[in-house]
């Protein structure tokens, strides 16, 4: 995908006056580099200190551990998945191959590669995700647990191998601040993980070649920092990494100064990132899994090296920890909403740990559980691990007595009722800051779920670069359960990241306790973007007959509707009329509910269409499989004195 002039136009239109001043600065600041790269300074007696406690590797959960070895050896043998797309070439990588497309990118001046431009590079998430050295925290790990050097050598094999194919500022991986802060991260947990193996000075502080890369990776982060309106998680990426990195290989000149500015803009961005509920501002989750990830990793960086950090820190990764126990479902899943790449901030454990069990076990270690809490029965090798160089959190701060189910700031709502149903409802910002980055367009959307199992559900993300098509899709109105006019999108896109026109919600009613007390939660919101039109979309969840009552109402001049319901991909619908009787099997029992739809609309069952793409679920980032979605369309004028038009759709559940 390359972007035209016009989206260059619509992307500066978003940007004020001191974004614009930087990224100038930035431009004339990459012409110099180009012919005046400097060196790094000679270091005398470089140490590394910030090791784990004694005992750490030995108090490991032997499940937890059994998985990190057999995903350990998994990656010795070279297989691996990345986003789909299954690997057997990591014994020995092509660093700069793509195995989707079977493209290698370009070389030559980190910025001249067009990394957007999948005809010239290839997916480049696909090249970039093995180039995060994620892999290889894992194999640290699994020489930390074990002790057999083959592991450690493994490491230490593709370290030298990535070093020597990727000098600074040549190629694809000197292009993405994310890429080198979490490789930075990545970087500082192999050497702690690799302590005890007698090679790990000699690879790492006695290694001209390592201090190089580590240095060149930091002075670029001081460099380029992500600005304004791009300032999102990525910009959190590059300070905590930045971070880890002056704290646990701070041997260099500039270390203290990289130190005090990586503190400063992630104290600044946390706060910038989150609002005063705890959820993240971007309203997609799996990047509220991201930061708070890389926040409590920058911490036990502090914490390791003595380096007091400001308490607000830890009063935000706290108040996100709360939140996410709040959001979870019964089976400890968080809503799926906004976009979701698959991104983890440190990597140690093995395939089927839980990523959102992990963290709240982490956030029971570092700031304790509350009552409320949902119970976490699974283990992972992580949270140990930065329990060991985390400081608990002793100060007194207010915290939720209960759980919180209304999150007015991010307009996010959750309705439980009887048999663990689960009901989130957004009325939230359409997005974070003026491009909105990883935002879809699905003000008012409903995603329900019974025991943990996607009924009505957030089809989820796919894709970002290269298929244009698929992309739209996933982040429509028509991707998502709500309701769509006119054929348009709720917001306006003005590229794969970028919002030109907001929708504006607000939500006008939140009774969130009555299906849980044995009666009706209620919620109601509206939003604006379809002007001069408003639509108005209340919701009910009445315990007492399982109940899910969800009104439409558009008000403004005549339209054309669409009304859309994605189904999960383990609901069987049979669609008769303006009904469907929806089925689907849980921990080998069966199950069944009945959607209701408005009969003013006509509707059909789409599954698994491409042209245009419809009745679709992306499990992950990457991957996608049919399922169903039920579209009900009219062409509707002024039925009512008021100009109202309303539609009622009921879910109700059996048994």
């Amino acid at each position: 995908m390359t972007m035209s002039a016009g989206w260059y136009l619509r992307r500066l239109s978003r940007m004020g006056p001191q974004e614009i001043a930087g990224r100038v600065g930035d431009t004339v600041r990459r012409r110099r580099w180009r012919s005046a790269r400097p060196h790094c300074p000679s270091v005398a007696g470089a140490r590394f200190t910030a090791v784990l406690p004694a005992g750490t590797i030995a108090a490991l959960p032997p499940d937890a551990a059994k998985r990190l070895l057999a995903e350990a050896d998994r990656l010795m043998d070279g297989h691996a998945e990345y986003f789909g797309v299954v690997r057997d070439d990591l014994a020995d990588p092509d660093w700069w191959r793509d195995p989707k497309t079977g493209r290698r990118a370009p070389g030559g001046y980190a910025f001249d590669v067009p990394y957007r431009n999948e005809d010239a590079v290839g997916d480049i998430k696909q090249i970039w995700e093995p180039s995060r050295h994620q892999y290889l925290t894992q194999l640290a790990a699994a020489y930390a647990l074990t002790g057999n050097e083959r592991y450690a050598e493994r490491v230490a094999e593709h370290l030298r191998s990535w070093w020597a194919a990727n000098p600074p500022l040549r190629g694809v991986h000197w292009i993405s601040g994310i890429e080198l802060g979490i490789r930075l991260l990545s970087w500082v947990w192999i050497r702690r993980l690799l302590d005890g193996w007698p090679g790990a000075a000699g690879l790492f502080e006695g290694n001209p070649v390592a201090r190089n890369q580590i240095w060149h990776h930091q002075r670029w982060l001081a460099a380029f920092p992500s600005r304004g309106s791009s300032a999102n998680n990525h910009v959190i990426a590059e300070a905590a990494g930045q971070f880890a990195a002056a704290c646990a290989f701070g041997w260099f000149p500039s270390s203290a100064r990289w130190r005090a500015g990586a503190l400063r803009s992630l104290e600044r961005q946390l706060r910038g990132n989150t609002f005063g509920s705890g959820l993240n501002r971007e309203l997609a989750t799996e990047y509220h899994g991201l930061v708070l990830e890389l926040g409590l990793a920058a911490v036990a960086e502090a914490d390791a090296a003595g380096v007091p950090v400001p308490a607000t820190i830890r009063l935000v990764l706290l108040r996100m920890t709360d939140a996410l126990a709040a959001v979870v479902d019964d089976r400890l899943r968080p809503p799926r909403q906004g976009d979701a790449d698959d991104g983890h901030g440190l990597v140690v454990d093995g395939a089927g740990t839980d990523r959102w069990a992990s963290l709240l076990a982490t956030g029971d270690a570092v700031f304790g559980r509350l009552a409320w809490w949902p119970t976490v029965t699974g283990t992972d090798v992580r949270t140990p691990l930065l329990a060991a160089l985390i400081r608990p959190y002793a100060k007194a701060v207010p915290r939720p007595a209960s759980r919180p189910a209304h999150f007015a700031d991010a307009g996010l709502t959750i309705l439980r009722g009887p048999g663990k149903i689960w009901c989130r409802c957004d009325g939230g910002p359409h997005g974070f800051l003026a491009i909105a980055a990883h935002a879809h367009a699905d003000a008012l959307s409903v995603e329900v779920r019974h025991d943990g199992v996607d009924v009505l559900a957030d089809p989820g993300t796919f894709c970002y670069h290269g298929q244009p098509e698929w992309r739209q899709y996933f982040r429509s109105t028509l991707g998502h359960n709500t309701l769509r006019l006119n054929g348009g999108d709720q917001s306006a896109s003005g590229g794969p990241f970028l919002w030109t026109r907001h929708a504006r919600s607000r939500v006008l009613v939140a009774e969130t306790s009555g299906a849980s007390d044995g009666g009706t939660a209620r919620w109601c919101a509206e939003h604006d973007g379809y002007q001069p039109s408003v639509h108005r979309r209340r919701v009910e969840l009445a315990a007492a007959s399982s109940e899910l009552r969800v009104v439409d109402e558009v008000r403004g001049p005549r339209r054309a509707v669409q009304l859309a319901f994605h189904l999960g991909p383990a609901i069987a619908a049979d669609l008769t009329g303006n009904r469907a009787v929806l089925t689907w099997t849980r921990d080998g029992e069966d199950r069944s509910a009945v959607l209701d739809l408005p009969g003013q609309l006509s509707w059909r069952a789409h599954r698994g269409e491409t042209d245009p793409p419809l009745g679709w679920y992306s499990p992950g980032f990457g991957r996608k499989e049919p399922s169903t979605t039920l579209v009900g369309t009219a062409l509707l004028g002024q039925h009512s004195a008021d100009g109202t038009e309303g539609f009622t759709t009921v879910l109700r559940f059996r048994g």
